[in-house]
């Protein structure tokens, strides 16, 4: 057996990039708990504690149940008596829409990563990236409000309940406040979604459901005079036109009922799956995912037609009104008054806490979402991937939403819609076009009408309800401006996780460093690649620079991809033209792989490398505007500053020449 070959550099180099430790205890304790994106999907999932479907199902459910502790309010006040027809409405469309959108998401992201991963797919460069920015602010308004409405909710039933201590009567702002600073602190201290406690958190709310839609529905059809109030206050529109007018017009508001869809595909590397082969445990997994959504989808299609049914039957019109009991609490309203204060009550503590349980689901999504995204592309500060920093501007930020919304249910019901519409728009767009690129012609004209659809829901609740896109305008706004920001920023970083040198490199720097004891790298922007245009650069760069007449040298090229990208692995392979040796290496950003290539080489052998460069001709404004949108500009400088930057010994930098 041939010995392997001994080269002067190592196969893979670290990052070389120094990291400053953080300096008082405070800033330490922030800075503790990190979420690190995960460099592939088999990343993801190898650290999750995977579940049945089922279990899994019910950690979605705290988020996607609990809108029935409010929902069936929000649907008789926009509705009226027309709130069962609504509630149809979007029961016809999570079954016939939603579901089959959802399905065909997981089977196309089956790691989790959603419809805003398949548009990134489809729209390349930086189109893509804002497109993904903006996105990411619907997102961002929709689990902030998440968090605010549950909270405020979960007031309202602590309010309405007969047991209330009389000091804390007319308080809902302060307590909501109190909830939300509660659930701050559990994550500050260290926080993790458990299944263990999902399952009987749903469990029991559904039960207790149950027992009231039951309840309920029992007394509809034998209370003298309940059902025939309501088919005449039916008829009281006129015919089937004008009925079915004002049950689409104010079904855009109960879009609040869908909310679960794109947190169960986000949860897929949680779903349990058995399979011979990683294919077959990807398939079966997805298999499982379509059982965990078309589960969670027909056992809420159930109970929102038959809460919206004994509400809107059994509670008097003016009690869902502003300050009435049953506003934004139907159904604890029936509890209490059908089954008594004791079975009320049981009922309220069950909605806070699932209400509670499905805010912090929602500040776990926040958490992992900046991570997941941003900081691949240059977009968010380092200390963005600490969980503590992060929580406290999400709490800070969801207390203001609360004092401005005045822990109003209702009033931020619209841009709560706002967000999760926005959301189904994009996955409804993603999968018409994923469709119609498969040529599977009658999916793609289904998803398209649901595109539609999605499209007058959206804006429907946002001229009902402007406040909605108002507050997802600042997220979005907030969110770019920060990303900018932080591109600019980080320009002088390495961003790469390591160097990797493929055999042939590895051999032309053992050479090199046989020769003469130096490593000489001229850097080169390939024009023709032939060995005419290697023979010239290296005369010339022999002439205006101080490249000894004896000494070897090797050319370091950097082919810039995707100019919008920003941290990757360089790969650097050997090519060899007409005796010419070339490392050449694929990077968003020329400067940036160069710096890294040089630092790598000088830790990976102990030399420190010589580059030479040529100054680049036009305006140093113009060539830095290059720089940050295509990757490219005179780019000698920059590598010299990004050295500079991550060296803080000026015997230990590589030396850089220009002529």
């Amino acid at each position: 057996m041939t010995a392997p070959a001994q080269y002067s550099v190592p196969a893979s180099v670290p990052n070389p990039e120094q990291e400053a430790g953080p300096g008082s205890p405070l800033t330490r304790w922030l800075l503790e708990h990190k979420v690190h994106q995960p460099m592939g999907p088999e990343v993801a999932e190898a650290g999750a504690h995977q579940q049945p479907w089922w279990k899994v199902m019910c950690l979605t459910g705290v988020d996607y149940f609990s809108t029935l502790s409010y929902l069936p309010g929000i649907a008789a006040l926009a509705a009226g008596a027309l709130s069962p027809l609504a509630t149809l409405l979007i029961v016809a469309l999570t079954l016939l829409g939603m579901l089959p959108m959802y399905r065909r998401v997981a089977q196309e992201s089956p790691h989790g990563q959603g419809s805003v991963a398949m548009l990134e797919k489809l729209l390349p460069f930086w189109r893509g990236k804002l497109f993904v920015l903006i996105l990411l602010g619907f997102v961002a308004t929709s689990w902030i409000i998440t968090i605010t409405l549950s909270a405020a909710d979960a007031t309202v039933h602590m309010l309405e309940n007969p047991y209330l201590p009389p000091f804390l009567e007319g308080q809902a702002v302060l307590i909501t406040v109190v909830l939300l600073l509660i659930l701050g602190g559990v994550f500050l201290l260290g926080f993790s979604e458990a299944v263990a406690v999902a399952i009987p958190l749903v469990g029991v709310f559904l039960l207790l459901n149950a027992i009231i839609i039951g309840t309920g529905i029992y007394d509809a059809v034998t209370q003298p005079g309940a059902l025939s109030d309501w088919t005449a206050a039916l008829t009281s529109y006129g015919g089937v036109g004008s009925i079915a007018g004002p049950a689409i017009l104010a079904f855009p508001l109960l879009v609040l009922g869908l909310s679960g869809f794109e947190t169960g595909v986000s949860m897929m590397p949680l779903v349990a799956a058995s399979g011979a082969t990683p294919k077959e445990m990807l398939q079966n997994r997805i298999r499982n995912t379509r059982k965990l959504l078309t589960t969670a989808a027909v056992i809420m299609s159930v109970y929102l037609i038959g809460s919206s049914f004994v509400t809107t039957v059994l509670i008097p019109a003016e009690a869902f009104q502003e300050g009435g009991e049953a506003n934004g609490r139907a159904l604890a309203y029936l509890a209490h008054e059908r089954l008594g204060n004791g079975f009320g009550s049981v009922y309220d503590v069950s909605s806070i806490l699932i209400l509670w349980f499905a805010g912090a689901s929602a500040m776990a999504g926040l958490i992992n979402i900046v991570p997941r995204y941003l900081p691949s592309y240059g977009m968010a500060p380092d200390w963005t991937r600490a969980v503590r920093p992060v929580v406290l501007v999400y709490t800070a930020i969801s207390i203001l939403i609360t004092i401005g919304f005045k822990a109003d249910v209702n009033a931020q019901a619209g841009a709560y819609a706002t967000g999760i519409l926005a959301m189904m728009v994009s996955g409804a767009l993603a999968v018409s076009i994923s469709a119609a690129r498969q040529k599977r012609q009658r999916a793609a004209v289904g998803f398209s009408v649901l595109t539609l659809i999605l499209l007058y829901a959206l804006a429907a609740n946002v001229i009902e309800k402007p406040d909605g896109l108002a507050i997802s305008g600042f997220f979005i706004l907030g969110i770019v401006v920060i990303s900018l920001v932080s591109r600019i920023s980080r320009t002088t970083e390495l961003r790469v996780h390591r160097i990797e040198f493929d055999d042939t490199a590895r051999r032309f720097v053992t050479d090199t460093l046989e020769f003469d004891g130096r490593i000489n790298l001229i850097a080169n922007r390939v024009q023709d690649g032939d060995a005419a245009e290697y023979a010239a650069k290296e005369a010339e760069q022999r002439g205006m620079n101080p490249v000894p007449g004896t000494a070897d040298v090797m050319f370091l090229e950097i082919d810039v991809t995707d100019p919008s990208a920003f941290s990757d692995v360089l790969e650097v392979r050997g090519v060899e033209v007409d005796g010419h040796r070339v490392l050449r290496a694929k990077s968003p950003a020329a400067p940036n792989a160069i710096a890294a290539t040089l630092l790598a080489l000088r830790d990976g052998t102990g030399v420190i490398p010589h580059a030479y460069f040529e100054w680049a001709e036009g305006n140093p404004l113009a060539h830095l505007m290059r720089y940050l949108l295509l990757g490219r500009g005179d780019t000698a400088p920059v590598v010299r500053e990004i050295i500079r930057e991550n060296e803080t010994d000026p015997e230990r930098r590589p030396r850089i020449h220009v002529g």
